[in-house]
């Protein structure tokens, strides 16, 4: 029973670092991509990377079990919102820092 619990845990933190690597990768996808000289060449490359390491995590993650996957791809909604919420904060802070550096 301890063990069963235990696992659930794990599935859920293993599901946050799956989401947090998905997204933050395509949060950087994003920033980069957008600048370089070929953006389809970033985001098909992030988007293959980024889904292949997701679906290989939650591969190994579940093991077969359906409790694991569900705890696990909560994890990862979680880590959506997480990660949402950072970058929200990180990137209005960056706004207001470079307004006031141009202020008159």
């Amino acid at each position: 029973m301890m063990t069963e619990a235990l696992s659930l845990v794990l599935a859920t933190v293993a599901g946050v670092l799956l989401g947090v690597i998905f997204i933050g990768g395509l949060w950087w996808t994003v920033r980069k991509g957008a600048s370089s000289q070929q953006p389809a060449l970033w985001f098909l490359c992030s988007l293959l990377l980024r889904t292949s390491t997701a679906l290989v995590g939650f591969y190994l993650v579940c093991g077969g079990h359906w409790e694991r996957l569900l705890v696990s791809l909560l994890g990862f909604v979680m880590a959506r919102h997480i990660v949402t919420r950072l970058t929200r904060t990180l990137e209005t802070s960056t706004y207001f820092a470079q307004a006031a550096t141009h202020a008159p």
